[in-house]
């Protein structure tokens, strides 16, 4: 299928849990539609981190050009509005000469900011900002997740709550301006895109998808994800590790429980991690859900939203 020249140019945009088969969905799209991927998985944007991320392998990447993929190092400064910036770029690029782009990623943050932009939310000043840090060092993690329980249990079912930066952030809107983080992120101010977009969302039965997690975490682990991590430990307090995958292991390298724990608390997180994100993606009333079998039905309604569009 190929739009009219006079058509507008589309996004597919393919969001959902992690071990969904949102890779394999993204890759039969690009294919059918011979255009290219925009990765939004922050996760997998650092090279240095491979078997704990679930990157598209070799194969996956030489079947459709992937960007995002590999693109920058865990020393880098990078968020979510550099990657809004770069992306944009990008996406006006494959839209030179494609009347498609695929757009595909769990981490809600950096969909967000690319298909709709940043929230508008409050600066903190420096002292506030000094104080929850100094908080986050003396008291640990733990303690700011349960603040951040206290005073907004909206934005704690929505949060990575390995994700240090995101908490800090939330705990020092909340102590500068008295209100909570999720009303400012609920009040969104939409920005025009020169782009149409058709939103699908994966999903299966949630018993399925937490015995996916629990096997892809068995293959990580077989793969040498132990291993990776401990090269990495050096790199532990840097943005791009405070994640599911990676924080588990640091702990069990630094004596705080045993490798069977360690283990099993992979895999609770990886499970608590994809709840947050269907939590965060359910929020969106544009987003269409389907399971990964039905190419069918996703098909009819890209056929559908695309001849609307003409």
């Amino acid at each position: 299928m190929e739009l009219s020249k006079k058509s507008t140019k589309v996004a597919i945009v393919v969001v959902g849990p992690t071990a969904v088969s949102k890779t394999e969905m993204a890759i039969k799209l690009a294919s059918q539609h011979n255009t290219e991927i925009v990765s939004a998985d922050s996760r997998q944007f650092f090279r240095e981190l491979n078997i704990g991320t679930a990157k598209p392998d070799i194969i996956q990447l030489n079947t459709v050009k992937h960007h995002f993929i590999n693109s920058h190092s865990i020393t880098d400064l990078y968020n979510a509005g550099i990657y809004e910036r770069d992306a944009l770029k990008k996406l006006e690029d494959i839209f030179r000469s494609n009347s498609f782009a695929l757009i595909v990623g769990g981490s809600g943050m950096y969909i967000n900011a690319l298909c709709y932009g940043l929230d508008e939310i409050p600066k903190v000043p420096k002292n506030i900002r000094e104080g929850v840090n100094k908080k986050f060092l003396d008291k640990g993690l733990d303690y700011l997740t349960m603040e951040l329980e206290i005073s907004d249990p909206v934005y704690f079912k929505s949060v990575d709550l390995k994700n240090s930066q995101r908490i800090i952030r939330a705990l020092e809107v909340i102590e500068f301006t008295g209100e909570r983080f999720s009303s400012f992120v609920n009040k969104r101010t939409i920005k025009e895109r020169p782009f149409k977009m058709i939103k699908i969302g994966l999903e299966i039965d949630r018993q399925e998808l937490y015995s996916n997690i629990n096997q892809r975490m068995d293959r990580m682990i077989e793969s040498g994800l132990f291993e990776e991590a401990e090269k990495l430990h050096a790199f532990r307090n840097l943005y791009a590790l405070q994640t599911v995958g990676y924080t588990e292991i640091f702990d069990y390298l630094e004596g705080r429980y045993n490798k069977d724990e360690a283990i099993r608390l992979l895999k609770r997180n990886s499970r608590r991690y994809a709840k947050r994100q269907l939590t965060w993606f359910k929020r969106d009333d544009s987003i269409v859900w389907y399971t990964p079998d039905d190419e069918a039905g996703i098909d009819y309604y890209i056929r559908s939203k695309v001849k609307s569009t003409e």
